[in-house]
């Protein structure tokens, strides 16, 4: 069994989470104005924050060639930074659109990058703790068959070093084609049921070989909170082209919650 990742909580500091920022879709110029809307949350979570999650689709694209990579989000990757420096963990998790992150970012701004699922284990002062299963949430479940095929081409070595022959501005450029091809207007989504949605299903399942309180995802661009059992609660993050939902964790609970400006 996989093992947990400690975070010790100290008084009055918390974890905040947040998933799908889609940095670069489907324009420039929308995609700046949700960047400076992140910035101005990551301003203020910065304030009592110990540790920050995003939970994958950071970037709508994102590859890493040996001496490039995409342009753009400079704002965004100083903050990064700007949090590490100033003593505040942050994990980033690859998502679907984002599956192709390497070492780029951890190099440059000390952010941890993880391309699996991960337990982590919040301790409060008190000796109480919490645990918590975080992953992006593609590619789990039953279903969506097509797209497990299609994360294994494109996880593949071969596939990555083929790619990389190609020049950025000719890869790049047929990466966000496609990224924008299997973009989904998150204001579209809807709850199928909890029989039909895929990830609580997984979550149902998993239950039978760890227990956590909380199973904290993206993907889904529709935020939701779903108790799976009497200690055990299924969250969804959402996206932030529609919805900016964030969820947050005292060392008691995690709560879902709108950002509003």
């Amino acid at each position: 069994m996989q093992s947990f990742h400690t975070i010790q909580l100290t008084e009055n500091r918390k974890i905040y989470f947040l998933s799908d920022l889609h940095l670069g879709a489907p324009d420039e110029e929308k995609s700046r104005l949700r960047e400076q809307k992140v910035l101005r949350f990551l301003n203020q979570a910065e304030k009592d924050a110990q540790a920050i999650f995003l939970v994958g689709d950071v970037f709508d694209f994102w590859f890493e060639y040996t001496h490039a990579v995409p342009k753009g989000f400079v704002r965004f990757l100083a903050k990064l930074a700007d949090l590490k420096e100033k003593g505040i963990a942050v994990y980033m998790f690859a998502g679907n659109h984002d599956l192709w992150l390497k070492d780029y970012l951890y190099l440059e701004t000390g952010v941890q990058i993880y391309h699996d699922r991960q337990l982590f284990r919040v301790l409060d002062e008190n000796g109480r703790h919490t645990d918590i299963f975080v992953a992006h949430g593609d590619g789990l479940g039953p279903g969506d068959t097509k797209y497990k095929i299609l994360k294994k081409i494109f996880t593949h070595p071969v596939c990555q070093w083929m790619f990389r022959w190609l020049h950025p501005d000719i890869g790049i450029k047929i990466a966000q084609l496609w990224s924008r091809h299997s973009f989904t207007d998150p204001s579209l989504e809807v709850f199928h049921g909890e029989e039909r949605e895929w990830l609580i299903q997984y979550c149902k399942r998993k239950m039978k070989e760890i227990s956590c309180h909380y199973f904290i995802m993206g993907h889904r661009h529709l935020p939701m909170e779903i108790p799976l059992n009497n200690d055990s609660t299924y969250i969804n993050l959402g996206d932030w082209i529609v919805n900016s939902h964030y969820a947050v964790c005292d060392g008691d609970k995690i709560t879902l919650l709108h950002y509003q400006e």
